[in-house]
């Protein structure tokens, strides 16, 4: 996952609910923007369940991002 694809979907006008999948299976839902928190770097996020509960999540590991109407983001690999 490229950095910047979060960032744009992240700050999309009007936020839309998206889903972060991890490498080994596991998905993270962000509904609503404050539920995100990126390092100052941009390749760690942290993303905040409703109950407070939260998972740091290294964008090196995301495959993709997935939002509302179909469309993905997807980690490019360099050679």
């Amino acid at each position: 996952m490229r950095i910047d694809d979060l960032k744009r979907i992240h700050g999309a006008q009007p936020f839309r609910p998206f889903t972060i999948h991890v490498g080994d299976g596991r998905s993270f839902r962000v509904n609503h923007p404050e539920f995100l928190a990126q390092s100052p770097s941009g390749r760690t996020v942290i993303v905040f369940g409703r109950d407070d509960a939260f998972e740091v999540i290294d964008l090196m590991l995301v495959p993709t991002i997935e939002v509302p109407n179909g469309q993905r983001g997807s980690r490019k690999r360099k050679a």
